[in-house]
């Protein structure tokens, strides 16, 4: 009977110990729910991390089993608010990096059971995972160059960093530099900072160290060849031109007296306006500032290009200030200007220029009229004096009639001038710069006004009728004396068209 109840004990003692041990199996130790989540998160520096336990952990376990990497471990302290513990990094967290967040499946709970398996989770500051591949390449591989001063451009399939361009970048033979970003960073273009050597071949190179803003690396190495400096023909000079105000582009005839050994005259290009430029149009592109050191404009005022310097086939050079009208000058252009090969050229070009142009012309007197009656309805005795008309004898009579001596009689000067094609005097210049100065005071005269229509006198003076007539009407005081009456304008009278006489004009008369 006894060895019965024992046994009965034993078996309902086993049934009530495995049926504990599978309520307790079915409560695993776990990590129900964790933050920050998967995926990519931008703001690294609030990023901490929470883990919920299905059971009541063992917190010294599970800190002893618990860390965070991302390329390096992250220190951090811990908060626990029930079964839930928060990891806080002492530093914020990296942007542009991976990290993975781990506890071993020795972590176990407050009644020492362990988790059947460890947690391991990821999360990223890295916006992608994608690495960076090259889009393009100039210089392509092999590619032969003529220009010196080639800029290197790669084309990326995504933004990359401008450091790592210095860090991973190599030029054999060695090369310096500047890189720069264009195209939202995706596109890195290289100015060498002094030419590259001419006849030589040169590699370039990246390793797979070089990454994108993300930090990714592009994964393969690259290389490059190409060789500087295939180009020998030497630039030339093909037209010399002249641009007028209006637009007209009008070829200039060369000088080639000393290339020929011909005897004939030399070839001279009139008809220059101050206001015209030249061009010069080469056969290649060629260096600007040895076109500008080149050229000479020899007995005229120095030129200035308004073509920017660089590598251009046409520059466009103006005078710093107009030629003399009727002045003859040359264009000069001595060999050795250099396109981006550094050929030169070998001849030199020789331009004669005379500067007659018809809208450059100076204003100019032609003559002077005047009444020795000037009070007359039906004859006012109009004398003329023209330029050459040096010391003549001016007729004004000390007669009651004409010119009393002492008194103010009205009357009038004309002024015949030969002007630009299309110009008229400028009165107000006029004005100014006209004065009647005499000797030994045998008269005076003060101007009142200007006329340039509606003449005192109806027709012009004979043979003047193509010169442009100005009056001045003003008031003349005659004196009994004799002398020499100057009629004078000062140097810078001007016309309508800018033009200027820098010398003084006149006519001497004797009264």
């Amino acid at each position: 009977m006894i060895k019965n109840i024992l046994k009965l004990f034993l078996l309902m003692f086993s049934m009530f110990y495995f049926n504990s041990c599978d309520i307790l199996r079915s409560s695993l130790f776990e990590v129900s729910s964790w933050e920050p989540g998967d995926g990519w998160h931008p703001e690294p520096e609030k990023i901490t991390v929470s883990l919920n336990f299905s059971r009541a952990p063992d917190r010294a376990s599970v800190e002893r089993h618990f860390s965070l990497t991302g390329g390096s471990r992250v220190r951090g302290t811990f908060l626990w608010e029930g079964e839930k513990m928060t990891f806080t990094p002492l530093l914020p967290l990296e942007k542009n990096t991976d990290y993975t967040i781990n506890i071993s499946a020795e972590a176990h709970d407050s009644g020492g059971l362990s988790m059947d398996t460890a947690f391991e989770r990821s999360f990223t500051t890295r916006p992608s995972n994608e690495r960076p591949f090259l889009l393009s390449c100039y210089p392509s591989m092999y590619a032969e160059l003529d220009d010196e001063r080639t800029q290197v451009r790669l084309g990326f399939s995504m933004p990359v960093a401008l450091k790592t361009l210095y860090d991973n970048v190599s030029f054999t033979p060695s090369m310096t530099g500047v890189w720069r970003l264009e195209d939202d960073d995706a596109s890195a273009i290289f100015t060498p900072s002094e030419p590259w050597t001419r006849n030589s071949r040169y590699e370039m190179r990246f390793s797979t160290s070089l990454t994108n803003n993300n930090g990714m690396n592009i994964g393969n190495d690259f290389l490059t060849v190409f060789t500087i400096g295939t180009d020998r023909e030497n630039p030339r000079l093909l037209h010399a031109r002249r641009i007028t105000k209006g637009g007209d582009i009008l070829p200039l005839d060369r000088d080639t007296r000393g290339y020929t050994g011909a005897a004939e005259l030399p070839a001279e290009n009139s008809e220059w306006e101050k206001e015209d430029r030249l061009s010069l149009v080469f056969s290649k592109p060629v260096d600007g500032l040895t076109v500008k050191n080149c050229l000479s404009a020899e007995e005229a005022s120095s030129l200035v290009m308004e073509t920017p310097p660089g590598y251009e086939t046409e520059f466009i050079f103006r005078f710093d200030s107009a030629p003399v009208y009727e002045s003859r000058f040359v264009f000069r252009l001595k060999a050795g200007v250099k396109d981006n090969a550094g050929n030169e050229s070998r001849d030199e070009y020789i331009y004669r220029i005379f500067a007659d142009g018809k809208f450059s012309k100076p204003p100019a007197l032609a003559g002077i009229r005047m009444p020795m009656a000037p009070g007359s309805d039906t004859d006012p005795q109009l004398c003329c004096f023209g330029i050459d008309s040096l010391f003549e004898i001016v007729p004004i009579a000390d007669g009651a009639e004409n010119y009393p001596s002492g008194e103010s009689v009205k009357t009038w000067i004309e002024l015949y001038f030969i002007t630009a094609q299309g110009a008229s005097i400028d009165q107000f210049s006029l004005m100014e710069l006209f004065r009647v100065d005499t000797s030994n005071n045998v008269l005076s005269f003060s101007p009142r006004q200007i006329k340039t229509e509606n003449f005192s006198a109806e027709e012009p003076q004979e043979d003047w009728e193509n010169f442009q007539r100005i009056e001045i009407s003003g008031y003349l005081v005659n004196s009994p004396n004799f002398g020499v009456v100057n009629f004078q304008i000062a140097s810078g009278l001007k016309d309508s068209l800018g033009n200027k006489n820098e010398k003084a004009i006149g006519i001497s008369l004797v009264k």
